[in-house]
């Protein structure tokens, strides 16, 4: 598929100061089935290609395995989401972006659809209820048609469906009240970004570009995938290294500054973790470790662990994350090429990260 690049821009790569090696030597971590698994089995029962850990700010552990190498750009799948709910958050908090707006007055195309009718805060916590083109909303098979209108090798013989992602949200017509039930859906986070390139007038790569990636230090380009119309696929067509994600992350947890600059508002970072009354909508996620909530929080394209150290991520499937928590004063990067299959557990990450905190904190 065709890509666009998120320029890293002329700045220096930031200093990522390493710790001497070792210091998850001899940690384990409760598996499947209630196995205890050493850190070497839970990263292959995890189908690991990347593991990076900051700690206070220092490297304290990278590792790279079937062959994944550090400097090459890697699927972040869904944990996309996030990122671009940091520019949209930033975009609202300085009166660029009306959270209370309904969407179809900033994209005129999308009204009488499900997206148009709803309010921008809605598509930040995933608040619509839809079906697509009249036919019974069915999860999985939505994530699959969508990937069917980003990448015509992947269209089903005889296809005649939308050939852009702007023409698959309009045929998207509400089946309830948009903000009264959670429901995690790719179509929210592709009508956000139309509205950030409405509002800004440049594409999501250059917003990100402009706003993050060229002003941390990163020492790559990134990349999103595209669709017919050039329109960047921004609920998960994203790529990047670990080290430069990992400086995403120490970003959001240093409160929106690096180096003593500050890149995002302050205000923008603790909203992340700190949800103001009135959210979040409360789901069941199948990661969360025995010991947390029953539940756990949505807010602004970000998970929130509720747990005691005010942690939070960013989730794609087949094993994406980007783990952080304040409390413990750690970042963490996993990227994996997980099976995905009712016949195949799935490994405790969040627990194995908290874990990793714990560890580094004694």
């Amino acid at each position: 598929m065709p890509s666009r690049r998120v320029w890293r821009g002329r700045r220096g790569p930031g200093d990522l100061p390493a710790s001497p090696p070792g210091p998850l030597d001899g940690l384990s971590v409760t598996g499947s089935h209630g196995r205890t698994l050493s850190l070497p089995e839970l990263l292959a029962e995890a189908e690991t290609d990347a593991l990076l850990v900051l700690h206070r700010g220092r490297l304290v552990h990278e590792q790279y395995l079937h062959g994944y190498e550090a400097h090459v750009p890697h699927f972040n799948a869904s944990a996309a989401k996030s990122y671009l709910g940091l520019l949209a958050a930033t975009l609202a908090h300085e009166g660029h972006l009306d959270r209370t707006a309904r969407v179809a007055g900033y994209v005129p195309e999308l009204s009488g659809t499900a997206f148009g009718d709803a309010r921008v805060d809605d598509l930040l916590h995933m608040g619509t209820r839809m079906s697509y083109a009249g036919r019974p909303y069915d999860k999985a098979l939505e994530a699959q048609r969508y990937f069917a209108v980003l990448a015509p090798r992947l269209r089903p013989y005889g296809y005649s469906g939308p050939g852009t992602i702007r023409e698959h949200l309009a045929t998207a017509m509400a089946t309830g009240e948009p903000g009264e039930e959670f429901r995690y859906e790719n179509g929210n986070v592709e009508a956000l970004a139309e509205v950030l390139r409405r509002i800004t007038g440049v594409s999501t790569s250059a917003l990100m570009s402009e706003m993050i990636w060229s002003r941390i230090g990163t020492e790559e380009d990134a990349y999103y995938l595209v669709d017919a119309d050039g329109a960047e696929a921004a609920c998960g067509g994203f790529a990047a290294t670990a080290r430069d994600v990992a400086r995403l992350g120490e970003l959001v947890r240093c409160g929106g500054a690096v180096g003593g600059r500050q890149i995002l508002p302050e205000a923008v970072t603790a909203l992340v973790a700190g949800v103001p009354e009135g959210y979040p909508r409360r789901v069941r996620f199948p990661a969360a470790p025995p010991e947390s909530p029953a539940t756990l929080s949505y807010h602004d394209l970000w998970w929130i662990l509720n747990d005691p150290y005010g942690s939070f991520m960013a989730s794609g499937i087949h094993g994406q994350r980007l783990f952080v928590s304040p409390g413990l004063e750690l970042v963490v990067v996993h990227y994996a090429s997980q099976v995905v299959s009712p016949a195949v557990p799935q490994v405790p990450l969040v627990q194995a990260f908290l874990s990793i905190g714990t560890h580094l904190n004694r």
